[in-house]
């Protein structure tokens, strides 16, 4: 009996270590990335992502200056800063539909300083959760203008379009 009940234990400890690591993937898959071009600052592609979603419709809705939260612990850092930005009406669709999709707003991309100076555009790639949703055609249609915008707002900032 002893054995019996060590053996359903260490199953167990087996099963909880296993969804602890959690599935095995390559992070940088799940992403859109764009580098800042060499000729425009890091100011100047902020300036230029809040212009691109304003006239995308897309509403800045938060801002997380990581660097200076950083710096305020004492932590040196390169730039590093979250930008979320939020159509209200198609993300309450999302959240009709689901609620699950919650957690996937408000959409960020996110300015990384890497450690050669270069700044970078970042963010999730919503082809992944498009394509494995299963949504309403209508509203397919709709997340994937989002994505769009997204990459718009991306692309811009990257070339400094104003």
């Amino acid at each position: 009996m002893r054995n019996m009940l060590l053996g359903v234990v260490l199953a167990v400890f087996s099963v909880s270590a296993a969804m602890a690591a959690g599935p095995q993937m390559n992070i940088g898959e799940t992403v859109v990335k764009k580098a800042i071009a060499d000729n425009i600052s890091m100011d100047d592609a902020v300036e230029s992502m809040k212009l691109r979603a304003n006239t995308l419709n897309l509403k800045k809705v938060g801002h997380q200056p990581m660097d200076k939260e950083l710096e305020a612990l004492g932590i040196k850092s390169r730039r590093v800063e979250i930008f979320q930005f939020c159509d209200a009406g198609i993300g309450w669709e999302m959240i009709e539909y689901q609620m699950d999709f919650a957690a996937y707003m408000p959409c960020r991309i996110s300015l990384v300083e890497d450690a050669n100076g270069k700044g970078w555009l970042i963010m999730v790639n919503m082809d992944f959760f498009i394509g494995a949703a299963n949504l309403p055609p209508e509203l397919k249609k709709k997340a994937m203008k989002i994505r769009d915008d997204l990459n718009e707002v991306i692309q811009a900032g990257a070339a400094g379009d104003l």
